[in-house]
């Protein structure tokens, strides 16, 4: 069975910055594209970042315009994990984070229907 499990949210002040971890397990997603998504209160969920899975020996990442350069995303796949570096975060990124897996596919995508697995997400919050 697969499954997504977040770690390394918490409370954090504006400026600071915080490292996000997804540890996958059930099956070995090295080929697989992987990405953050985040849902504040009262707004719908918002893409972050993602990473592909290996292409030869190639792998492309992208953002969200609100996080390029404060934010990257890395795969690990001899741990079978993808973290989120988060960096200058700001009272807009509060939210639950969550990470998710496409099945069969090395693209990334930003909609969240292209993914399959989902973790339960780790709450970030930014104080001022």
């Amino acid at each position: 069975q697969v499954q997504l499990v977040e770690s390394g949210g918490g409370l954090v002040q504006a400026g600071g910055s915080l490292r996000l971890s997804c540890a996958a397990s059930g099956q070995t997603f090295s080929s697989n594209a992987m990405a953050w998504f985040r849902q504040a209160p009262g707004k719908e969920r918002e893409f972050v970042a993602a990473i592909s899975g290996i292409s030869g020996s190639r792998i492309t990442t992208y953002y969200v315009d609100s996080v390029k350069g404060r934010f990257t995303i890395t795969r690990d796949n001899g741990k079978n994990t993808v973290y989120l570096q988060m960096k200058s975060l700001n009272l807009e990124d509060t939210a639950v984070y969550s990470c998710a897996a496409r099945r069969g596919r090395y693209s990334t995508s930003s909609s969240p229907l292209a993914y399959e697995y989902w973790g339960q997400g780790t709450q970030v919050t930014v104080s001022s």
